[in-house]
């Protein structure tokens, strides 16, 4: 499993999405412009479930 796996800004704590009356707009909170779900940054923060996946993920590797 690698990191690239789950790394994306859909999964970042600082990842808003709102919808609006034309579609779902997509917001980066740290970087402050819009941005795509699956874009990826070097700021990249993963929220808390997807980190205990990713602990998860690895423990399993590893048996």
């Amino acid at each position: 499993m690698k990191i690239e796996s789950f790394h994306a800004c859909a999964t970042c704590i600082h990842f808003q999405a709102k919808k609006n009356k034309t579609g779902m707009n997509y917001f980066c909170k740290r970087l402050g412009y819009e941005t795509k779900p699956n874009y990826q940054f070097q700021c990249w923060t993963p929220k808390e479930h997807v980190q205990k996946l990713m602990k998860k993920r690895m423990k399993g590797m590893k048996e």
